[in-house]
């Protein structure tokens, strides 16, 4: 085995059955007598009664009966014809978020945000202060529970890869390490397709070369795998395998600095008006958190990742400062056909910088009234979703299509330089 040096301590912290466990807390804190849904086969996703939309999160119940998170409804719903779906409510996961990040904020000010539901922590300056490493991270474990009401697993490792793949261990409410020395034992025996980034068709490729477990990749011809996978992806994927990762705990950005937002597409796309469905998605999230903070952005960036793992990214400067969803997405799209050739993307974001107060909004003697009222109406729908739930309101653009995209989450998926937003 390659060596991988143990000079840092990572620790990720994953929600177990995140949005699914939020919501739980959201209907018990209103009503106590009403069903907890992490205790029945249950899914938060779309519309329940015209099966559109995909399962964001799942109970481990339902998880017993195959119910996928990604998969759409109808698929669940033929799998678990009991299944209870709740739409969601963007805006209450947000807060529960923010309040978990605040916690661990406590322990450690070198820590990167990888998703609403996944934080990682480096601790190597400042577990001396707690104690030993999997004493305090029982310690984190316990506290969420009981000062949060929902349950983590927590990974715990010399760098994020091996942090990230201790925290899928055994689930729910569980700590686990996953030291370099520890590989042979607990991570070479898995299923190839258990390690990270490896997806359905990659998987399919290595079996078909006689690859099946991670050990078995991790001593694989590194000829043979560049020959089948590309060079790019095969020298990382075998890194992976192997336990090795450099990528840094990112500094993280203040929230006042940029907001973003990005998303692994289920399969490719490589045309636009699919790309301008999921840009329209993701910027209905990017101005409604604008708008829920009380700022506006000055600058806004259009993030592509094709399928070979090549990123490529296409920014610009706005005329005038703005938290209109109209107005970012017309910008986004802009953007997208300045800088894409259709090469087929893997994953698309969005991200909003220059951020300012929205009291410095610069008046302009020309601002119309249509501008006012579609300000207004952005503000209304923001808290009819909040009150009811993203999907209580709907753009027809989105009914007549299952959604490619878990617009709510911006969940990310790669390890490879997230950034905290």
């Amino acid at each position: 085995m390659a060596e991988v040096p143990r000079n840092r301590l990572i620790f990720h912290i994953d929600v177990n059955s995140a949005f699914l466990s939020w919501e739980s807390i959201y209907r018990l804190s209103r009503d106590p007598m009403t069903l907890d849904l992490r205790l029945v086969p249950s899914a938060v996703g779309g519309d329940a009664k015209s099966r559109h939309g995909i399962v964001l999160a799942k109970s481990t119940p339902a998880k017993k009966f195959g119910v996928c998170t990604g998969e759409p409804l109808s698929q669940a719903l033929r799998k678990c014809p009991s299944l209870i779906i709740v739409p969601s409510r963007f805006d209450f996961y947000i807060q529960c978020s923010e309040r978990m990040m605040k916690l661990l904020e406590e322990y450690t000010p070198d820590h990167e945000k990888f998703s609403i539901d996944e934080i990682f922590l480096d601790m190597t300056q400042t577990i001396h202060l707690f104690g030993e490493p999997l004493a305090v991270a029982d310690a984190i474990r316990r506290r969420i529970h009981q000062e949060l009401g929902f349950t983590v697993n927590i990974g715990i490792s010399a760098n994020k890869l091996l942090a990230k793949m201790a925290s899928d261990f055994e689930k729910p409410d569980r700590c686990h390490t996953l030291f370099p020395e520890e590989i042979p034992e607990k991570m070479w025996p898995l299923p190839v397709g258990e390690l990270f980034l490896v997806g359905e068709s990659a998987r399919k490729k290595m079996e078909s070369m006689g690859i099946h477990t991670i050990g078995q990749l991790a001593a694989a011809d590194p000829a043979l795998l560049k020959s089948r996978l590309g060079n790019k992806y095969a020298f990382l994927i075998r890194q992976y395998a192997n336990g090795i990762d450099s990528d840094p705990v990112a500094e993280r950005e203040s929230i006042n600095k940029c907001y973003g937002n990005r998303v692994t597409l289920p399969r490719d796309v490589s045309d636009f008006s699919t790309a301008d469905h999921v840009l329209l998605s993701l910027c209905e999230t990017l101005g409604a958190r604008l708008r829920a903070d009380g700022v506006l952005c000055q600058n806004l960036c259009v993030e592509l990742k094709d399928w070979n793992f090549n990123s490529f990214s296409h920014q610009m400067n706005l005329p005038d400062s703005t938290d209109s969803t109209n107005v970012l997405f017309d910008y986004a799209r802009r953007l997208l056909k300045e800088c894409w050739d259709l090469r087929p993307l893997r994953l698309i974001g969005v991200r909003a910088g220059k951020i300012l107060e929205e009291d410095c909004r610069q008046l302009s003697l020309f601002e119309s009234p249509r501008q006012e009222k579609q300000r207004r109406f952005e503000s209304a729908v923001d808290q009819i979703r909040s009150r009811y739930g993203v999907d209580s309101i709907k753009r027809a653009s989105f009914l007549d299509s299952h959604s490619i995209v878990d617009h709510a989450s911006g969940k990310r998926k790669h390890l490879q330089k997230p950034d905290s937003t």
